[in-house]
């Protein structure tokens, strides 16, 4: 038996789903979780083989929980709706077993599951097309922690306060990270960071 853990915000999606993993006989919903902080809970509780998750989800995201369960035996599989380069490529970087769009067929979503437990892994083709013909994420880490900030509404001093680096020492990031986004302004490359899953 296929233990699965659902971890989906929207409620009727997530029953609909639990609903249709369960007529099959070798597979098993043991719980659902509405957020990732609810799904990190119920993971160690019941220690499903399978961790069935969406990406966007209030506290914690799917990738993050896909990034905690890197090295454990519980395979992830992303169920999402959004097909950012920027997310892809986390998902790949946590070595996923599968990464599906939501407009799957169910019997598909079922062979993915049984294939993840067998060892494969499998990512929506379009979404590889898409990673290949496009830019990666060109901002380092650091670049990425002060955009997050800035997308939160801090100023420069604050982001010099909160990561010990000197208020000119930002403002260089910040030209850099305009820069490399093709950005107007720092807000425009904190939403165009967003878009492209970077954030």
């Amino acid at each position: 038996m296929i233990k699965v853990l659902i971890a989906e915000d929207q409620g009727v999606l997530s029953s609909a789903l639990a609903m249709i993993l369960n007529l099959e006989e070798d597979i098993e919903v043991v719980g659902t979780a509405k957020d990732g902080v609810e799904a990190s809970l119920l993971l160690a509780k019941y220690q499903p083989d399978v961790l069935l998750t969406d990406i966007e989800m209030p506290q914690k995201t799917g990738l993050d929980l896909a990034s905690e369960l890197q090295d454990s035996p519980i395979k992830v599989i992303i169920l999402t709706t959004f097909a950012r380069d920027g997310y892809f490529e986390k998902a790949v970087a946590a070595k996923v077993a599968a990464y599906l769009l939501k407009d799957t067929p169910s019997e598909e979503l079922i062979e993915h599951i049984r294939s993840a437990m067998a060892g494969k892994t499998f990512y929506e083709p379009s979404l590889i097309t898409g990673y290949m013909n496009n830019q990666k994420n060109p901002l380092s880490q650091k670049e990425q922690e002060i955009l997050a900030l800035i997308s939160q509404g801090a100023t420069s001093k604050d982001i010099a306060g909160q990561l010990y680096l000197s208020d000119g020492t930002i403002r260089n990031y910040i030209s850099e990270i305009i820069s490399k986004l093709g950005a107007k302004n720092r807000i425009d490359a904190a939403a165009k960071a967003k878009e492209n899953g970077w954030l």
